[in-house]
C-alpha cells in the first residue's frame, strides 16, 4: 500500500510538472484557448432551447416563423443533402443587437502570403477569432507595428465542427431565407468534413455546398416562380460575379508586387498598390448585377477612410478560389447530386 500510494504520488507529480511545462512552453496558445472556451461556453450556456421559445407567448409570431424555417433548413441538410446530423442548431443565441465574435486577419504589404496561425484540430489557419473586441484590436496592433496588411471583421455564424453544439445566432434571423439557408448549409458542412491545415479547400467547399445546397432548399420549399427563390438566385449571380471579379485582381496585385525592385522605396510601393486596388474597385461598378447592394458596393469600398488592402482580396481566394472547379467535379461526376457528392468526399478524406 505504501509503495502503490508513494507511485501514485510520483505519477501525479510527474502529470503536474508536464502540465505545467505545457503552460510554460505554450502560455499565449493556452491562455488563447481558455479564452475562447469561455467565450464559446457563455454563448452555449445562454442560448434557448427552439422548442421553449417557439412556446413563448412573448415572442412575435414573425420571429417564431423564421425560427421554425432554420429546423426546416437543418432536417433537409440531413435528409436531403447528406450534412452530418447532431445537435447543433436545436437552440438560439440573442445577441441583443450586438456582434459576439471577431476575427483578425493578416497579409505581407507588397506579397499575397496570409499570416498563419496554428491550432490543435484546426491545424494552420489564416484567421484568428476573438469574442472580446479588445484582444482583436491588441493582435491587430501587433501585426500593424510589423508593417502587415491587417482586418478585422465580425463573424455572425461558425462552426465548432461538432465538437459542441453551436447555437443559430440571433442575427442570423433577419436574413433572406437564401442567405440564411445558405448560410446553416455553410456551418454544417464543416462540422462534416473538415480537412486539418487545409483551410482553402474547407472554407471552399463550404461555400460552395452552402450556395447550391439554399437553392435546392429553396427550390423544393418554394419553387422556382417564387420570389424568394429568385431573389436568391440574383444574389448569387451577384455575389459570384462580384467574387471572381476580385479573384482577377488578386492576380493583378500579384503580378503587380512580383514586378517591384529590391531597391523600390515603399512610399513608390504603397502608391502603384492602392492605385491598382482603385482601378480593381472602379471597373467592379460597371459590372451587370442585378441588385442595388452590389451596385453600390465599389463605391462604398472606395469611399471608406482607407482602401480595402491584401487582406480583403485574399478572403476571396480563402472562400471563392476553388469553387468553380468543385462545382466542375460536382456537375459532371455526380450529375447535381449533394448527398453522393458529399459521401464521395467523405471517403475520400477519410472522415
Amino acid at each position: 500500500m505504501i509503495l502503490r500510494l508513494h507511485m501514485g504520488k510520483k505519477i501525479t507529480g510527474g502529470i503536474t510538472v508536464i502540465l505545467l511545462l505545457l503552460l510554460v512552453w505554450q502560455y499565449e496558445l493556452v491562455a488563447y484557448g481558455l479564452g475562447q472556451a469561455k467565450g464559446q461556453i457563455k454563448i452555449i450556456w445562454n442560448a434557448r432551447p427552439i422548442k421553449e421559445i417557439l412556446e413563448d407567448s412573448y415572442v412575435a409570431d414573425s420571429l417564431k416563423q423564421k425560427i421554425k424555417l432554420t429546423q426546416e433548413i437543418r432536417d433537409f441538410a440531413i435528409d436531403s443533402l447528406g450534412v452530418n446530423d447532431s445537435d447543433s442548431y436545436k437552440s438560439v443565441y440573442d445577441q441583443k443587437g450586438k456582434p459576439v465574435l471577431w476575427v483578425v486577419t493578416a497579409c505581407e504589404p507588397f506579397s499575397l502570403e496570409d499570416k498563419k496561425w496554428n491550432f490543435p484540430v484546426l491545424g494552420s489557419v489564416s484567421y484568428k477569432g476573438f469574442f472580446e473586441y479588445e484582444k482583436a484590436l491588441q493582435e491587430k496592433a501587433i501585426w500593424d507595428a510589423q508593417g502587415y496588411d491587417t482586418g478585422v471583421r465580425t463573424v455572425s455564424a461558425w462552426s465548432t465542427l461538432g465538437i459542441l453544439d453551436d447555437p443559430i445566432m440571433s442575427e442570423l434571423l433577419f436574413r433572406s431565407e437564401g442567405e440564411l439557408a445558405n448560410t446553416i448549409v455553410h456551418e454544417l458542412t464543416h462540422a462534416t468534413l473538415f480537412v486539418k491545415n487545409d483551410l482553402k479547400f474547407n472554407e471552399n467547399l463550404a461555400s460552395f455546398i452552402g450556395s447550391e445546397g439554399a437553392r435546392a432548399f429553396l427550390q423544393y420549399k418554394y419553387g422556382k416562380n417564387s420570389t424568394a427563390y429568385q431573389q436568391y438566385i440574383y444574389y448569387q449571380h451577384d455575389h459570384k460575379l462580384f467574387a471572381e471579379h476580385m479573384l482577377k485582381g488578386v492576380q493583378r496585385l500579384d503580378s503587380l508586387y512580383k514586378s517591384f525592385s529590391p531597391d523600390m522605396s515603399r512610399e513608390k510601393k504603397q502608391l502603384l498598390k492602392e492605385n491598382k486596388i482603385r482601378s480593381i474597385l472602379s471597373e467592379a461598378k460597371v459590372l451587370n448585377f442585378k441588385q442595388e447592394r452590389y451596385r453600390n458596393l465599389s463605391e462604398k469600398l472606395l469611399q471608406r477612410d482607407s482602401l480595402p488592402n491584401n487582406t480583403f482580396f485574399k478572403g476571396y481566394v480563402r472562400y471563392q478560389s476553388t469553387v468553380s472547379s468543385l462545382e466542375k467535379e460536382y456537375n459532371e461526376q455526380f450529375k447535381g447530386d449533394i448527398k453522393a457528392y458529399l459521401l464521395y468526399l467523405k471517403q475520400k478524406y477519410g472522415t
